[in-house]
């Protein structure tokens, strides 16, 4: 179990991780220079390659290292897009209920015979993956409809990310697959200076943070750079069937964004907005329950 332990705790980082996306967002940087930002620091992984040695990839593996990389950059411009129009507590579950069926999904076509769940991990599979759309439902409003656009594509990368991260575990050493993964996903994200305005705010960092925002910006690459290898701790232990619960266990950083985000908003309204109203209490705690639920379940009736 001790890759439920590693995966809640790397959403606790997230959920950091998430807020300060969302205030970085408000400033001057667009969705395709914060992807840049983020992930081409981690080429930088390729000075530890002469301390833990490299396993040279064959054409199979190669493949699945660009696959891996290549979706978790352009999974992370959806998502920073998402971030920059809607709340950082819609945004994330919503993506988060999407990515575990994707995930499972892909796992039993791809390891077909590997994966099955017993009657109770199917339903703390589907609570898990309940609680988190529940709460990125909003009556009267096309935000979920609109915001579904960017969600769906994010989702989609992310589980080709994570399906391809753990078939590269099961063939690899940890820090070859983690190293040449990160680097895949820096230099893909590059494609993205072939925008003039994006290449000017990457280019020219001043113009797109202030100096005062610069150790929040470090803090948040910190905080989520320690997440990252975190999650990829988890893939590489994770049973083969329980890959999709790395997924569909993005609840519980909804728990924790949750309760930070209120505190945030309410101290600084300007910056985060959330919705803090009797009926938005009443579906989040809901949710909130059901996360929970499904949480508990999956503890008791996983012994791996």
């Amino acid at each position: 179990m001790s890759w439920l332990v590693i995966t809640i705790f790397s959403y606790f980082l997230l959920a950091f991780n998430a807020l300060g996306d969302r205030y970085l967002l408000l400033g001057r940087p667009k969705p395709k220079a914060y992807t840049v930002f983020i992930n081409a620091p981690g080429a930088i992984l390729l000075l530890l390659a002469p301390f833990v040695g490299l396993m040279m990839p064959n054409l199979k593996q190669a493949g699945l290292i660009l696959v891996a990389g290549g979706s978790f950059a352009f999974a992370c411009f959806f998502l920073y897009s998402a971030l920059e129009k809607f709340e950082a507590s819609r945004v994330v579950p919503s993506i988060g209920g999407l990515t575990p069926i994707f995930t499972l999904a892909a796992t039993y076509v791809f390891f077909a015979g590997e994966v099955s769940l017993n009657l109770w991990q199917a339903v703390a599979f589907l609570l898990l993956v309940a609680g988190s759309i529940l709460v990125s439902l909003e009556k009267g409003k096309n935000v979920p409809l609109t915001s579904f656009v960017f969600s769906l594509p994010a989702a989609l990368l992310f589980s080709a990310s994570f399906v391809a991260l753990k078939q590269l575990y099961l063939e690899m050493p940890f820090w070859t697959v983690l190293i040449f993964t990160r680097v895949a996903a820096a230099l893909v994200c590059l494609v993205f200076l072939l925008d003039k305005l994006t290449r000017e705010q990457v280019l020219q960092p001043k113009t797109a943070f202030e100096l005062k925002t610069g150790l929040i910006f470090l803090a948040n690459q910190a905080i989520g750079g320690s997440a990252v290898l975190l999650q990829n701790f988890a893939v590489l232990f994770v049973p083969l069937g329980y890959l999709a619960f790395i997924n569909a266990l993005e609840g519980t950083r909804y728990v924790f964004l949750l309760i930070l985000s209120v505190f945030v908003s309410m101290k600084f309204p300007t910056v985060l907005k959330e919705e803090i109203s009797p009926k938005a209490i009443f579906q989040k705690a809901t949710a909130i329950i059901i996360i929970l639920a499904g949480l508990l379940l999956l503890a008791v009736f996983t012994r791996q």
